[in-house]
């Protein structure tokens, strides 16, 4: 374990990643730390808020469903808050109308007007799938490969248009990779052992996992330079270009906002449903009480979900990284290798898309490696 001067950690973001970091620290390796986060409320991007108007317990800044299939990272979580069982099943509106995602063999047999089973289907996907294509070199070419050119446009082509900004044809292949194929009547969209939401929401959660006396919160506290002189090391979670003043050039990410509007009654009969046409500029429709199947509302919070490039005054969400943002990445990775007293983490610290299993495993990993602790079995 390092050796320190008696002077706290300072983490910076109050998100799942640096509320995990803090935790860690502080229960394995009895170090203090203070967590700061430039919002009024920690949880990041994962916070939740009871809304006064409707008692609909609201994803503020979108939806999260926590998955995994590590039990335990399930259990992790747990220990922090009742997640109740979910399964998310998405819909995709379409002009030819309104179809399960992921792509599974009920809406193989209903987009093309078929009746086949799991092995008739498989035949069929790959007689309409562009056989050319041997390796995929972008997105579009992967969704070619795999599905064909007309479930790629009614599904993927817009969407893709509105929610990254440019050509599906400038996106690496892997994005669509991640995305299965089913050969079943299996319409949920995880696939993983346990998939769930906190009863009280992740606010409660992560406002759990920092409730430690080695732990000081400070929210409405943005990160200054200046601050790394009081601590001992600093573990990072906010955009690496930032931290560095952009000094490299800016990261490419999209950014998300919403139209909110309450309703009475039910409004769309499911929690998400995508738009991925090009008649409409919005990405897809959030009916927040249906992320709660338990409780009963009798109004509904509906929100609208657009994309965007993201701004200097904008919060950054998706990573782009387009080939020209990996260029300047590998800049930030090198300053980051030659800096002392600071490790960079979380989803805007690596620059990466990561699933909230993965900020736990990963944030779980740096504390362990870097103060030398085995964390108990």
């Amino acid at each position: 374990m390092p050796s320190f001067n008696h002077k706290p950690i300072l983490v910076v973001g109050a998100g799942l990643s640096g509320a995990v970091v803090a935790r860690e620290l502080a229960e394995h390796a009895g170090v203090s730390s203070v967590v700061i986060d430039s919002r009024h409320h920690v949880a990041g991007n994962c916070h939740s808020l009871r809304a006064v108007d409707t008692g609909i317990l609201e994803h503020v800044y979108g939806p999260h469903i926590f998955h995994t299939s590590n039990r335990e990272t399930w259990e992790y979580v747990n220990r922090f808050g009742t997640f109740h069982p979910f399964v998310n099943r998405v819909k995709a509106s379409t002009e030819r109308g309104i179809f399960s995602l992921p792509i599974n063999l009920h809406t193989i047999n209903q987009f093309y007007g078929k009746h086949l089973n799991p092995t008739e289907a498989k035949v069929f996907l790959a007689s309409v799938a562009d056989t050319s294509i041997t390796t995929p070199a972008n997105f579009e070419e992967q969704a070619l490969k795999m599905i064909g050119r007309d479930l790629y446009e009614a599904f993927f082509l817009g969407y893709t248009q509105k929610q990254w900004g440019c050509s599906p044809r400038e996106l690496p292949a892997s994005i669509l990779s991640r995305l299965p194929v089913r050969f079943n009547y299996d319409d949920n969209y995880y696939a993983d052992s346990f998939v769930g939401l906190p009863e009280a929401g992740y606010t409660r959660v992560i406002e759990n996992i920092l409730d430690h006396p080695l732990i000081c919160v400070r929210v409405s506290t943005p990160w200054d330079s200046s601050m790394q002189r009081d601590f001992e090391h600093v573990f990072f979670s906010g955009s690496i270009d930032a931290f560095f003043d952009y000094e490299e050039g800016r990261l490419g990410y999209r950014t998300v906002y919403w139209d909110r509007k309450v309703t009475d009654g039910d409004y769309q009969g499911n929690a998400v449903i995508n738009y991925p046409g090009m008649d409409v500029a919005y990405t897809r429709i959030h009916e927040h009480k249906h992320f709660a199947p338990w409780e009963t509302h009798e109004r509904t919070v509906v929100y609208t979900e657009f994309s965007k490039e993201t701004t200097p005054a904008d919060t950054p969400y998706y990573p782009k990284r387009l080939k020209a943002d990996m260029t300047v990445l590998e800049k930030y990775r090198q300053r980051a290798a030659a800096s002392s007293g600071v490790t960079f983490i979380g989803r805007l610290g690596s620059y990466r898309y990561l699933d909230m299993n993965v900020v736990i495993e990963e944030a779980q990993k740096v504390s362990r490696d870097f103060f030398g602790f085995t964390h108990p079995t």
